[in-house]
């Protein structure tokens, strides 16, 4: 399948091992989870880079006194309308820190090539025609976003509250030259 990253289609250097497969002593190895949890000392103890590939089931914190360790993590979408692995992705980054490779995998398409750049990830396996393209577009084809991400781009809500708001250039609505206004008491 073809690995894309934004700079175009690149070779996968990995090596995705079975979990009956024996490890090899050096080289790139990609590892499910379940092999992980069960090995982990031994694959941490080998040469060479390792990378593990969960499910959109598996819990992302479970790596996190490993993220530092781990050079590759695969997220798995089984199919266009599950979500789960936007909210591994954005975990594994702004929360545990990942800074690795970050590879989708399964159905990605590119629609959500946009999408999966905010929530971190920075490699895609995809057999969709035109996805290579529709990546390389991603990263302008919205010049607004309304969720909050890592990325350093603002909301749509918090640049509008920049423009528009006395409040947050400075000014307290109120009153003619900005002072605070009065409250008014009713004596009924």
């Amino acid at each position: 399948m073809p690995l894309f990253r934004e700079s175009g289609i690149v070779e996968d250097p990995w090596q995705r091992l079975a979990d009956d497969t024996p490890v090899p002593a050096d080289g790139m190895v990609l590892v499910s989870f379940a092999r992980w949890r069960e090995a982990r000392a031994a694959l941490l103890a080998r040469r060479g880079p390792i990378g593990v590939a969960l499910a959109n089931t598996d819990p992302v914190e479970a790596l996190a006194s490993d993220t530092s360790r781990l050079d590759l993590i695969t997220l798995h979408f089984p199919k266009f309308s599950d979500g789960r692995a936007y909210s591994q992705a954005r975990l594994l980054r702004e929360r545990l820190g990942y800074q690795g490779e970050l590879r989708a995998t399964g159905n990605v398409l590119q629609d959500q090539a946009p999408f999966m750049l905010r929530c971190g990830f920075d490699a895609f396996e995809s057999e969709q025609k035109g996805f290579g393209e529709a990546l390389t577009r991603a990263r302008t084809l919205f010049s607004v976003v309304y969720q909050p991400t890592e990325d350093g781009r603002g909301t749509a809500s918090l640049l509008r509250l920049k423009h528009t708001s006395p409040v947050i250039r400075g000014r307290w609505p109120g009153g003619p030259e900005g002072e605070s206004p009065s409250r008014s008491v009713r004596s009924d």
